[in-house]
């Protein structure tokens, strides 16, 4: 992108996980969203879905869509497994994939399945390893790694991504909002857990660690998970464009629980937010 030039609003739905998430993908399809999303939890007594699995389901039942992971707890998975995993996929969808990874910040889980915790520190710096493996791994080349939390040696997966894999990072702190700006594609924060100065504030400091890295800010996306009730239709435009003037170009729609509720949002909510 160009200086000053405006992206194209994105919409998206997170999808449900008590209802056929192929029928979801399907409508959200149809009716011009962009994105179909499903979050990434183990531990609980609502019933959940596995994402990977869920999404390839989805993608295998629509053709134009993207399919979002948002965002993949990362500790669940070993970065090369989810080299391998993400190449499989974004490959059979025919380059829809768009990786949202976050550092698993929901520390019940981790206590319930036994999984290893880590600081908030090693957190940000796993993440920063990990996705400098997915992005030698994507390069078809032998890697050798000898980082602090992950450790390979010429590993290679085959074949490579036949599509550039975009990687959106779900961050909030100082350190990790750098680190976005430094390496990942997009930022997708939830913009509920914000106020509105804090999300103008976490941008901008996405932004001057994008220009530190040798890297434009417009090349970045800046997406955002966002809950929407059943509320008035004039206060969601005027939240939505709100956001949309701080620089966000994507809205992940959390809230549209019911095919009603989704073909309301198309027809009603997303032209007023476009329109001039």
């Amino acid at each position: 992108m160009t200086p000053g030039e405006r992206r194209r609003l994105r919409f998206g739905v997170l999808g449900t996980d008590d209802a056929d998430v192929a029928d979801q993908a399907r409508q959200a399809e149809a009716l011009g969203f962009d994105i179909f999303a499903l979050s990434d939890h183990l531990h609980g007594s609502r019933p959940t879905l596995e994402p990977w699995t869920a999404l390839t389901w989805a993608a295998a039942a629509t053709e134009r869509i993207a399919v979002l992971t948002d965002v993949l707890g990362l500790p669940y998975r070993e970065p090369p497994v989810l080299a391998k995993m993400a190449e499989t996929l974004d490959r059979l969808s025919g380059g829809r994939l768009i990786l949202g990874l976050g550092n698993g910040g929901y520390e019940p889980e981790f206590a319930a399945f036994g999984l290893a915790t880590r600081t908030p520190g090693q957190k940000v710096a796993a993440l920063g390893e990990a996705i400098e493996i997915l992005r030698a791994l994507w390069s078809g080349r032998a890697t050798t790694s000898d980082g602090e939390h992950y450790r390979l040696t010429d590993a290679v997966i085959a074949p490579p991504p036949e599509h550039p894999i975009p990687i959106w990072v779900g961050s909030y702190g100082p350190k990790a909002l750098a680190q976005t700006g430094a390496l990942a594609d997009g930022w997708l924060p939830s913009i509920q857990r914000l106020e509105p100065d804090q999300a103008a504030a976490m941008k901008k400091a996405v932004d001057e660690a994008a220009v530190s890295a040798g890297r434009h800010p417009g090349d970045l996306s800046y997406a955002c998970n966002i809950q929407v009730g059943s509320g008035d239709a004039g206060t969601t435009v005027r939240q939505l464009r709100d956001i949309a003037a701080l620089g966000f170009d994507t809205f992940v729609v959390a809230g549209l629980t019911d095919s009603r509720a989704r073909e309301q949002f198309a027809r009603e909510i997303v032209p007023l937010v476009v329109g001039d």
